[in-house]
């Protein structure tokens, strides 16, 4: 598949609302990468838009350049963008062609490819970094929306007893098999598809990094999914949604146990 690179130029303070931005644009943007003076993103060329772009371009006051990238190149411009990342000593994330790290407690390999999760964003290192302050030994998990599987293979290495890790994405669900496989892990079960086609409803810890829009419209089937006392991680919307987030939140009926701010983002861990 041939992919769009999307160089978009604007400032640091204004980036993280441009991708939001995008990720609600109804293009199927695949990952994101930072630059000193914006970002580049990717998105399939069967299903580019230029008009949708040029009025986010308008309405946001950016510029941007596109560049045809061939699909035998694509992990080419991954591997020499992805650099390995560290949370403390709790885990450390590379791609197999990084050295292996020192003194950490998990580590994990990831081959992204086409697939967006490598842990760089700050949606996902903070779920990661409350992930660990959680229990996983024994526990049912599901990863609603998991990309690369990077989060279900750490639920996984921290003790979780059954992992499901669900997209509709094609990409995904093949890469995360990939990187199971690449981290020995064989307690994740992967599906492809959507939150209707889940039908368990006790899971112990329920992660849900995707955005705004799916959060709200999922929250409640996410909440009857969830044993009573269970714990949800949602990440993938800005500040300026946590007001929208908590009152939808309180109204469903969980509780709000903790907020983690990473720059423009938020996560929002919860408990029913």
């Amino acid at each position: 598949m041939n992919y769009y690179k999307i160089s978009i130029t604007s400032t640091p303070e204004k980036s993280d609302l441009i991708v939001a931005f995008l990720n609600d644009s109804g293009l199927p943007f695949n990952g994101f990468e930072e630059e000193t003076f914006g970002f580049k993103a990717y998105v399939p060329e069967k299903e580019y838009e230029e008009a949708v772009l040029e009025e986010l371009a308008d309405k946001l006051d950016f510029t941007y350049k596109k560049k045809l990238i061939p699909a035998q190149n694509w992990n080419k411009v991954w591997e020499s963008n992805f650099e390995p990342i560290r949370i403390n000593n709790f885990c450390g994330v590379r791609a197999d062609f990084h050295p292996e790290f020192q003194n950490v407690t998990h580590q994990i390999t990831i081959n992204p490819k086409m697939a967006f999760g490598t842990g760089h964003h700050e949606t996902t290192l903070a779920v990661m970094e409350i992930m660990q302050s959680l229990d996983f030994n024994d526990k049912r998990v599901f990863d609603y929306g998991c990309g690369t599987g990077i989060l279900s293979i750490l639920a996984s290495k921290m003790g979780a007893g059954i992992v499901l890790a669900l997209d509709n994405d094609p990409h995904s669900y093949e890469n995360t098999f990939e990187n199971c496989s690449k981290n020995q892990i064989d307690n994740i079960k992967i599906q492809l598809g959507d939150l209707s086609q889940v039908e368990a409803d006790d899971f112990d810890i329920i992660l849900a990094n995707i955005n705004r829009n799916v959060i709200l419209n999922s929250l409640p089937s996410l909440f009857l999914k969830t044993k009573p006392g269970g714990q949800v991680l949602i990440s993938g919307f800005l500040l300026s949604d946590q007001e929208l987030l908590t009152n939808t939140i309180e109204n469903i009926g969980f509780s709000i146990n903790k907020v983690l701010k990473k720059g423009e983002w938020l996560c929002m861990h919860l408990t029913t």
